[in-house]
């Protein structure tokens, strides 16, 4: 017997097991617009060598997400405020005060040789500096040899078998690494014990540690390598910090916090509710669907997904991830895609069923046949989610984090637990002996109707690849002529702060703000009373504003008004791009190596026009362009990937075994074998999106409205676009058809499972 099913089940049992445990036991960390948190408000100074402009605190601005990042407080607000002024929302930290210490640091790292150990009557020569060091003792120090510009990584690390304690290991660049071993060949060259041996090592004008060169150090020589290690008595809190002000850089010029106070949650407690409740209908909509649609086997997918999303959730939570309402839709949503994985299992072990009607052999051919597909669409979305995470920041580099941990949830609830409980299930008795409650053994109306009338989808290719190109060209020129609501991310706006004489729910203020044309101005408490940030408003809009919130606020006294840059900065745009574009290139890089150079780039260019189309209904509609639209883009493009790879496997295993068959024959076999994984999986989308869109509320009305177009377009273009497209750009290509899966001639397929 077999020891695999063994191994599968207790590998099983300790993730559930451990998730169950993190669950229970941790906390998870909320953002601003579920818990609040701390706002602070930072105004940089003139330094000597820079002025504080707009300029200047733009740049400022990227380094202080670059540090936020690091302390992993993912997600955090950032934007400028007038010329000067910075405003950086803290969510789900512990200790604000710490927080604020830290991100404000002007993070000046210098490295000096050490001249002396002077008396109390020394004085400092030109360019030379009295301080004193870790120990408090006095030293003479000379200029800087080394800035922290040379330095391009910095991470904290723990000495558990030395005994050493907490280090930070600073990591140079080119001209740094020639720097470091300038310094220390010099510092080398005077006998242990003489001061001129040591090196100190300055952060913010204060010497953090001033070792001594070792003695295996040649003078004039120095310590050759890429990086070096700072050690001391650090507690592990101390070390990340200082690897994360050294990683983040320095601050082009200093600041100074001005402010710093609580504010309350950026959503309501009526919309987080509601939240819960489509999440809750959408899931269990998405549950009783699988179940309908396979019986006793769609039973054991539902619980599936049931520890799919606690090994998710225990994951994010251990990883210390900031939960956000938007994050939280796209991790319920993925609940309602990881049904695909599940399905192309059920299909494949469906036709094998057809083809020799036995339970546990067409289950184990099942998911060995749809092992391909699996992978294939989760290697292409794990691509994408990695580059996302090394190259982007803010949000974007969030995202990533969570799809990657969705698609690995994902692998290991569809690849295992499905595996163990289905296996366990067929090979009862009771079932065996009454094959159709598992779901498996009937082909279905759909099954019969496509193998009675086999329509000619491809016949038609050039209709779709026309009406494609149509509805590209409308979707450009609403971009053109209507242009893009960019939101208060992208374009920046006003934050007004209110005291009122009668005190109103953030609710009811929400409300009123909402009537008054402002349905997506966030709305918080504040110290003060109120305060309201919009986009780009006029003097009369604010007057609106002001008008409805005083017919139930009484006397309005306004205690700021002030313009606000973007919190998506150029930076963050930038990479963001760049990152997708990687992607992009990363994926068909990988669909080519797989499957063929016409495949993969017939999928970028599908999956191109489903964003583009995506952003045209955007345009057309007027709605907002913003943080939560990037994150609901990617999520598509994710979604169409995964679709248009299931496809090309079809293709390619159908055309290994039919080498001398058209590919336009082929592919419409292949499509009509697949529509109905597709229409099954895209339902199970559908359900959680339209309960979100119905009654998520204002916040993630648009969110579900873009997946909900998306998933639509990415769902039909995977077989009417993506499909002629290789088949046009086959026309070009001199590769042979590919060769029978593992060396052996293929069985024709005849179907591929049903719809109810």
């Amino acid at each position: 017997m077999s020891r695999a099913p063994v191994v599968r089940a207790i590998a099983a049992f300790a993730v559930i097991a451990i998730s169950l445990l993190i669950t229970l036991t941790t906390s998870p960390r909320l953002g601003l617009d579920l818990r609040g948190g701390t706002q602070i408000v930072l105004e940089t100074q003139d330094a000597p060598h820079a002025k504080a402009d707009a300029e200047a605190t733009d740049r400022t601005l990227e380094v202080l997400r670059r540090r936020a990042d690091a302390l992993g407080v993912a997600d955090a607000p950032l934007a400028r405020s007038g010329d000067r002024r910075i405003i950086v929302e803290l969510p789900g930290v512990q200790d604000p005060a710490k927080a604020a210490e830290v991100i404000g640091k002007t993070a000046q790292l210098t490295f000096h040789p050490v001249i002396a150990v002077p008396d109390q009557s020394a004085k400092a020569g030109q360019g030379e500096r009295l301080l004193t060091d870790e120990n408090g003792a006095r030293l003479l120090i000379g200029p800087a040899k080394l800035t922290g510009d040379s330095v391009n990584d910095a991470r904290a690390g723990l000495d558990s078998q030395g005994g050493g304690g907490w280090f930070v290991t600073v990591g140079f660049r080119d001209k740094g690494r020639q720097a470091w071993a300038d310094l220390t060949g010099k510092a080398a060259c005077n006998p242990l014990g003489d001061p001129k041996r040591r090196v100190a090592i300055m952060l913010d004008s204060k010497v953090i540690l001033s070792p001594q060169v070792n003695q295996g150090v040649a003078c004039n020589v120095g310590m050759p390598g890429d990086s070096t290690e700072i050690t001391g008595s650090f507690t592990p809190e101390e070390a990340e910090n200082l690897a994360a002000l050294i990683k983040g850089g320095a601050l082009p010029v200093p600041v100074k916090i001005v402010e710093q106070r609580i504010v309350g949650p950026t959503l309501g407690a009526a919309a987080i509710a509601a939240s819960a409740e489509a999440a809750v209908i959408g899931v269990a909509l998405t549950a009783l669907f699988i179940i309908v649609a396979y019986r006793l086997v769609g039973m054991i997918a539902a619980i599936a997904l049931a520890c799919y999303a606690l090994i998710s959730y225990a994951a994010l939570v251990a990883l210390g991830a900031t939960l956000t309402l938007p994050g939280l839709a796209g991790f319920v949503l993925a609940i309602g895609m990881a049904v695909d994985a599940n399905v192309l299992v059920f299909e494949r072990a469906r036709e094998e069923y057809a083809a020799g009607p036995k339970l546990k052999p067409a289950l184990e051919k099942g998911f060995r046949n749809a092992w391909s597909a699996v992978a294939d669409s989760n290697v292409t979305t794990l691509l994408a989610a990695g580059l996302l995470f090394f190259l982007a920041s803010g949000p974007v580099r969030g995202f990533g984090v969570t799809l990657s941990i969705g698609v690995i949830a994902s692998l290991v609830t569809a690849m295992v637990i499905t595996r163990i409980l289905a296996h366990w299930a067929v090979t009862r008795q009771a079932v065996t002996k009454r094959p159709e409650i598992t779901g498996l053994a009937g082909i279905g109306r759909v099954r019969t109707w496509l193998n009675e009338r086999e329509p000619d989808v491809m016949g038609r290719r050039t209709a779709y690849l026309a009406i494609t190109a149509l509805l590209v060209a409308v979707s450009v020129a609403g971009v053109a002529i209507r242009g893009l609501n960019f939101g208060v991310e992208f374009t920046g706006g006003r934050i007004m702060e209110y005291s009122m004489s009668t005190p109103i729910s953030v609710d009811a203020a929400r409300e009123l703000v909402g009537d008054a044309g402002f349905p997506n101005a966030v709305v918080q408490s504040s110290d003060s009373g109120i305060s309201v940030r919009t986009g780009q408003i006029s003097s009369t809009d604010v007057t609106r504003i002001e008008a409805a919130l005083e017919g139930d606020a009484g006397k309005l006294t306004k205690e700021r008004d002030e313009l606000i840059g973007p919190s998506l900065g150029d930076e963050l745009r930038r990479n963001a791009l760049i990152a997708l574009a990687l992607a992009l290139a990363a994926q068909l890089a990988y669909l080519a190596f797989r499957f063929r150079w016409t495949f993969g780039l017939a999928a970028v260019l599908a999956l191109v026009g489903d964003a583009a189309i995506v952003v045209g209904v955007f345009a057309w509609l007027g709605k907002p362009v913003d943080g939560v639209f990037l994150a609901s883009m990617l999520t598509v493009i994710g979604y169409s990937v995964n679709d248009k790879v299931v496809v090309f496997d079809r293709i390619r295993e159908l055309w290994g075994a039919r080498r001398r068959t058209p590919l336009a024959e082929v592919a419409n076999l292949a499509i009509l074998q697949t529509v109905p994984r597709t229409v099954n999986t895209g339902l199970g989308a559908l359900f959680i999106l339209a309960a979100l869109a119905v009654l998520g509320g204002a916040s993630l009305t648009d969110f579900a409205v873009a997946l909900l177009v998306g998933i639509v377009v990415g769902t039909l273009s995977s077989a009417l676009v993506a499909a002629p497209l290789a088949i046009e750009l086959d026309k070009r290509s001199s590769l042979p058809p590919p060769q029978p899966r593992h060396g052996q001639p293929v069985r024709p397929r005849t179907g591929s499972g049903a719809v109810v």
